[in-house]
């Protein structure tokens, strides 16, 4: 099995080209797809919603992942997704397309290692759903090994201190043509901490009622994780949608109030971390709402915008994307227009400023 240490130890050895940097790109704060019309893009955005570049993409997208030094954005297909294509953000030039292996589908998301040498991409064995971590090296993008994720259905995956890699596995097995969900009843959903090696060093499994809350999403400060969760289960039964997680600890679940435990419908499509710590965000589009917790998980605020799924940071607030065309300023206080495109905006809103 291909190691990361192994392929770091021989790229050290080579002089990597020069490549355009995220500034000679106009310093976009957020990537993000959309739709419009019949097609779709890969959009670059200011921490005001200008659009700085849009790149036509081949079907529709999920999420992406921004290269922390070059210019240079892969745009994952919605899952499962037999495409990813890595973009020149500058000149909007398809560098790369990358295929799975046979038997293998693309899950959404996808990270790099902080120098950029390699790309990790969420994948599953189709037919039954069993989690991998793609590993392509990022000059030519060749595929170098994989990694076991240690749970079905593999989504959302962040970097922590280290290089460790933390991975949500959802836990759903699901058809590989259809997305039809197979195993609602036996779901586990997992956090699993891989090491450098991706040996997993480490797993959190919700207590047995929450089984079938769907670990999809996840947002980090530090070494602590923040997680975003999908209720299976009977909808008349309120679950948390959120909870933080450090590695070595025990879980926090982080319910809203009693008055709006049914706001989310039971669906956090993304989340959010503000760089100090002292904010995390949830959206569901299903509920049409935004909730803010502050660092220890206590709910701030909640606010209303139909379809609203996309939110990052931005300083001590954060910028969230609906499906409606909208880009909003959000805090405590309320959700402010910044503006109003063409786009119809999909699940996620990512920050370039890795």
């Amino acid at each position: 099995m291909a190691t990361r240490r192994g392929f770091l130890a021989g790229l050290a050895a080579a002089a990597l080209p020069a490549r355009m940097s995220w500034a000679e790109a106009g310093s976009p704060a957020f990537v993000a797809a959309g739709r419009e019309g019949e097609g779709y893009s890969l959009h670059g955005l200011t921490g005001q919603g200008e659009d700085i570049f849009r790149i036509a993409l081949p079907a529709r997208g999920h999420a992406a992942a921004a290269h922390p030094v070059r210019a240079e954005a892969v745009a994952f297909a919605r899952r499962p997704g037999t495409f990813a294509i890595v973009l020149n953000c500058v000149t909007g030039k398809v560098c790369h397309r990358l295929t799975p292996p046979e038997g293998r589908q693309f899950n959404g998301h996808g990270v790099f290692s902080a120098d950029g040498s390699v790309l990790m991409t969420s994948e599953v064995v189709a037919d039954v759903s069993e989690g991998r971590v793609g590993l392509w090296e990022a000059e030519t993008y060749r595929r170098i090994g994989e990694w076991q994720t240690g749970g079905i259905g593999p989504h959302d995956m962040k970097l922590l201190p280290g290089g460790r890699l933390v991975i949500a596995n959802g836990g759903i097995e699901t058809d590989p043509t259809d997305r039809t969900k197979l195993n609602i009843d036996r779901m586990q959903p997992n956090l699993s901490l891989l090491d450098t090696e991706g040996r997993i060093i480490e797993q959190l499994e919700l207590d047995l009622d929450l089984h079938q809350n769907s670990i999809r999403h996840l947002a980090t400060h530090g070494d602590r994780v923040a997680f975003a969760m999908q209720w299976e289960g009977d909808p008349a039964i309120a679950v948390p949608q959120l909870g933080v997680w450090q590695p070595g600890g025990a879980v926090m679940l982080c319910p809203p109030v009693e008055a709006e435990a049914f706001v989310m419908q039971g669906y956090a499509g993304s989340i959010a971390w503000t760089a100090d710590g002292a904010r995390i965000a949830i959206t569901s589009p299903r509920g049409g709402a935004v909730m803010l917790f502050d660092g220890a998980g206590a709910v701030l605020s909640t606010h209303r915008r139909a379809d609203i799924c996309g939110v990052a940071a931005e300083g001590s607030g954060f910028v969230a994307t609906d499906g409606l065309g909208g880009i909003w300023a959000c805090d405590e206080r309320g959700l402010r227009p910044l503006a109003k495109g063409g786009s119809a905006w999909d699940n996620h809103l990512v920050s370039c400023r890795v």
